[in-house]
């Protein structure tokens, strides 16, 4: 079966392999929640699905658990109830090693196409996993269909996409002939076998559950490894049917399901450290916090470790077109999921002698009141606002608004509760907007994750560059904008957050934000940062997840074929 099911997706694949060396726009999956796409009753099935779920033990039968955890809340207000494997690390990591003989002796086409039906199972599942994300890390749920379903399964062909390219990259067998004398040669059958390096884990984030776990997933599935999933404990449920659709598709090709489990602890008894310094762990992807992100990069010295941490993100202000447009596209990419993200802006910084405009110079006082303008006109309609603000996945991160806001600076726009009428007890909190100078670094120059924004004034573009490229190398960033019509300035910047690591957006005004990455185009986290070490993805994201292993056999060469 397992061979058939490549065949039954190798378009699907041909088509990753294009769009990752093209880089063009290409999705496999539709971001449309639409019942013409995926069935009239989709919607309501996974609404129906997700439900069924609440207050009931999670129905994964797996080895090695030694207990039932789970304390998962909505920040919409709701307890879950769900309970879910905590595992003695020493059983189940037994059987995930155990679970890679067949796998890795099954060759790159059977594990690909297994792989390749996990994520045409996963879409089909999309709307359930949009109501899992929305009821874990508080998006709404448009935004929790798009990534947490089609554009996280992107990611997943993506990796698997890069994993096909680098397996091959070795022919599977090979006739060496070397001639000795001149009578004699030696000739050797060789083959090249790849070979996985082990156990994968695979720590998940609390906010972006399937779209920063899949490429790990899929890239250790792929070149056969096994995978143990440690999910947040505040947002285990995505991850949890990510791992029972895994386990059925292998079940039914005839593998082993162990190959992929699910590792769930508490905020209270914390397992994560045992997990990724286990000795049966060889690989590790992990998402989240720099100071624990580092200490795993320190720590878990038997493993190869892929880390997406996080960094201080800029926007560089230099002149604009239209007013209207930027301050538009900025107050979304601002607001949106309320700064949870890792690509969302914290610090714009503006010379303090204004902006260049159409019209001439727009001052830095003028400049500012149209951004916070634009936030709160986005804002205005409590529909639009719950939808683009979503809910606070952490209570951690209203306390980290609330010091901020009495840290230091000005305040011009002050956040806060906003009014959700389909969730009254939703977690939420709109932007707060903070002048300082540039010489208040103490204040901006750190990671303020969540709805924080720094406009601070610095003596001139010039300055801004080297506040925000300086910024990235020592403290991390993925994402940078700049908006400026002076081309010596773009180029200068382009050269400056190239060498910083950061991913620069230009001018961006229309239905396109500095905090989106499209799969199959664009690289999240450059790996040249202290924001990772890694990026998703790239050749070298999957290629030292395996080795190749070579054999040799002399054959006999008919002697007119060696004279």
């Amino acid at each position: 079966m397992a061979n058939d099911l490549l065949e039954l997706h190798r378009q699907r694949l041909d088509d990753a392999l294009d769009a990752i060396a093209t880089r063009g726009y290409w999705s496999a999956f539709s971001e449309v929640p639409s019942g013409k796409i995926y069935g009239e009753t989709a919607k309501a099935d996974g609404a129906a699905a997700f439900k069924a779920r609440l207050g009931s033990p999670w129905s994964g039968n797996q080895p090695g658990t030694a207990s039932m955890v789970g304390s998962e809340v909505s920040p919409y207000g709701m307890e879950l109830g769900i309970t879910y494997p905590s595992p003695d690390l020493d059983g189940m990591l037994a059987a995930s090693k155990a679970a890679m003989g067949d796998w890795k002796r099954a060759g790159i086409d059977a594990r690909v196409g297994a792989c390749l039906e996990m994520l045409d199972r996963l879409n089909k599942r999309s709307f359930e996993i949009a109501n899992a994300v929305m009821h874990t890390t508080g998006q709404g749920f448009m935004m929790a269909f798009q990534a947490g379903g089609p554009h996280a399964q992107d990611r997943g062909l993506e990796a698997i996409a890069y994993a096909w390219q680098e397996m091959h990259r070795c022919p599977p067998t090979a006739t060496w002939t070397k001639r000795v004398s001149k009578t004699d040669s030696v000739t050797l059958e060789k083959t090249y076998r790849v070979v996985p390096r082990g156990v994968a884990v695979t720590v998940g984030c609390s906010t972006f559950p399937t779209w920063n776990s899949y490429p790990g997933l899929f890239a250790s599935l792929a070149t056969g490894n096994s995978v143990v999933i440690k999910p947040h404990p505040g947002a285990i449920l995505p991850l949890a049917i990510t791992v029972e659709v895994c386990r059925e598709v292998l079940a039914e090709a005839g593998f082993d399901p162990n190959l992929v489990m699910l590792a769930c602890d508490t905020p209270e008894a914390p397992m994560t450290a045992e997990l990724v310094t286990h000795e049966y762990v060889k690989i590790v992807d992990y998402t989240g916090g720099n100071e624990f992100g580092d200490w795993v990069e320190t720590n878990a010295r038997q493993a190869v470790v892929f880390t997406e941490k996080a960094g201080v993100n800029s926007i560089i202000l230099d002149g604009i077109e239209d007013a209207r447009a930027v301050t538009g596209n900025l107050a979304f990419s601002l607001c949106l999921y309320s700064g949870q993200m890792c690509t969302t802006p914290q610090n714009i910084y503006i010379p303090a002698d204004g902006i260049e405009t159409p019209e001439g110079k727009m001052s830095f006082d003028d400049t500012t009141a149209a951004i916070v303008k634009a936030v709160d006109w986005l804002l205005s309609d409590p529909a639009r606002a719950a939808e683009v603000l979503g809910a606070v996945q952490n209570e951690a991160t209203i306390k980290r608004v609330q010091d901020c806001s009495s840290a230091g600076g000005a305040i011009l726009r002050k956040g806060g509760p906003i009014e959700n009428e389909r969730f009254p007890e939703a977690r939420t909190c709109s932007p707060t907007i903070i002048q300082v100078e540039e010489g208040d670094e103490a204040l901006y120059q750190q990671e303020c994750f969540g709805p924080i924004i720094y406009i601070v004034k610095t003596a001139g573009t010039a300055r801004s560059i080297e506040l925000a490229s300086g910024a990235a190398r020592r403290l991390g960033s993925l994402t940078c904008g700049l908006y400026s019509n002076d081309d010596e300035v773009i180029a200068a910047t382009e050269e400056a957050m190239a060498d910083a690591g950061v991913a620069l957006s230009c001018n961006l005004a229309g239905q396109i934000y500095v905090n989106q990455s499209a799969a199959f185009s664009d690289f999240h986290v450059s790996g040249a940062n202290p924001a990772g070490n890694a990026t998703l993805c790239d050749g070298a994201f999957v290629a030292s997840r395996f080795r190749v292993v070579a054999s040799r056999i002399p054959v006999e060469v008919p002697v007119e074929a060696s004279a």
